[in-house]
Order: C-alpha cells, then structure tokens, then sequence
C-alpha cells in the first residue's frame, strides 16, 4: 500500500476575516476580570488562527490607557493602549481598532494573548491562542503500520497508529508506548500548550553518535475531549525523523506552522 500523501487542508480564512464569536469570553488578571462579553468578534490578523476582539463597553476592570501610537495590524490601522487593572499595569498590551480597519471592529478592542493571566470560553480555559471555528481535530485509530527512523536509528516500530487530523498541519501518527524504544530518548523539561489539544505532559530528544536532536516527540497524557484518543500515546514530528508509513517512507514536510 502505497504511503498517504503529506498534502493536507489548507488555511482558508482571509486575512481581515471577522466573525461573531457565538460563547461567552472572559479575560483575567490576578484574579480580576479585564472583560466578560457574549458579544466578541473573532478577527484573522494570520490565516493560520483568529483573535478576539472584545467590545469596550465590556470592560470590567479593565482600563484602557491611550499610548497615542497608532500600528498597522492586519485588518488595518489600531490604536495602542496600556491595559489597566487595579495596580496591575500592562504597557502597549491592547489595540483599540481605527478608520480603516473592517467596520465591525469598530469600537472593539483586540488584547495581546499573553498580556492577560487567563481566558475562558463559556468556564473553559483557553490556550495560546482562541480556536478556529474553520479548524477541526480528529483522532481516528488506524491499522497503518508506523517505523521511525534517525540517523539510521529506529527509535519506534509500531503495527498501528492513531492518526490525529488537525487543519492546516501534516497528519501526526500517535504510537503507544510499548512500540518506542525508549533506551534511545532523552526526556527533557520543554512544556508546550495547544488550543486544540491541551498541554503536553513530555517531551524527548535523541543523541545520535555526532548530533543532538531536541524535542522530535512529545506525549499528551490528558488532552483535550476532542483529541481523547491520543492520551498517553507518543507523536515524533514529521518534519526532523524518517517516517514509514505501511513501509513507504514520506517526504518530510517543510514551511509548516507550528
């Protein structure tokens, strides 16, 4: 059987893109709420994934402070603001959009992601950045064999996968634990968070006889509901191992987001 094609869904949303965001959205800082809306608009400044843009009149504790600034965003022109919340202070950390950006930005203001402590949708944690209402995440089991391979090193050899489908990105095959060689992995300490998926629980590097590669598999112990199937198994990334699929080996894709 021949190997599936690296081709995957491309990214379809048109930089400028603006659409109602049908959930409840909260921001916080130490505790207080920035915003509480059930009127944002999600806007495409990248194809890739949206942002939140929250009505000013939904401000809580919130205070926008002007930096007198103007920057060109994707959809636009924006005015740069210091975010205010009680004695917390958050320099350039929001953007009230001006003439020239869509008109349903219009008297909404769009907050750098990291600038807050935490965000919900509806009581739900969000990560990194809000999800795509274009983006989808399958998880399906498969009877496709799956060998990886680096420097001649075959670091997992498994007769099945779970193959996780995520919008925009190459497939990424799941193996269970059993089908890793793990005498050839190196933990390390890198956490990284995923809208779709949650937050990883490791990730593992190998050292070859000449060359370190850090970070080319990673394990989702408890992800997200919608990737369940993937809990506990281990993904390598298409881009830096040599991947046989049912023993055809593919082309390691490049130019992929991450």
């Amino acid at each position: 059987m021949a190997a599936e094609s690296v081709l995957h869904p491309s990214l379809i949303v048109p930089i400028g893109h603006v659409e109602p965001v049908p959930r409840r959205v909260r921001g916080m800082i130490d505790g207080r709420v920035v915003f509480d809306t059930r009127r944002a608009l999600y806007v495409w400044e990248r194809q890739a994934y949206p942002q939140f843009c929250i009505p000013i009149k939904d401000l809580v504790d919130g205070v926008l402070v002007d930096d007198d600034r103007t920057e060109q965003l994707g959809p636009g022109p924006a005015h740069r603001h210091t975010l205010q919340v009680g004695p917390e202070i958050r320099e350039g950390a929001a953007w009230v959009w001006g003439e020239g950006a869509p008109r349903p930005l219009h008297g909404t203001v769009r907050f750098a992601w990291e600038a807050l402590e935490s965000w919900f949708e509806e009581d739900e944690p969000v990560f990194v950045h809000p999800r795509s209402p274009y983006s989808r995440v399958d998880a399906l089991r498969s009877s496709s064999s799956v060998r990886v391979e680096l420097d001649g090193t075959v670091l997992a050899d498994a007769p099945y996968c779970v193959k996780l489908f995520e919008t925009g990105l190459p497939t990424r095959y799941y193996l269970d634990r059993t089908h890793i060689d793990w005498t050839q992995l190196r933990r390390s300490d890198t956490v990284t968070q995923c809208p779709y998926k949650g937050t990883t629980s490791s990730y593992w590097s190998f050292d070859s006889g000449t060359t370190s590669y850090e970070d080319i598999a990673w394990v989702y112990d408890f992800p997200t509901v919608p990737a369940h199937g993937i809990a506990g198994m281990t993904a390598f990334y298409n881009e830096h191992v040599d991947l046989y699929v049912d023993e055809a080996l593919l082309p390691r894709p490049s130019g992929v987001r991450a």
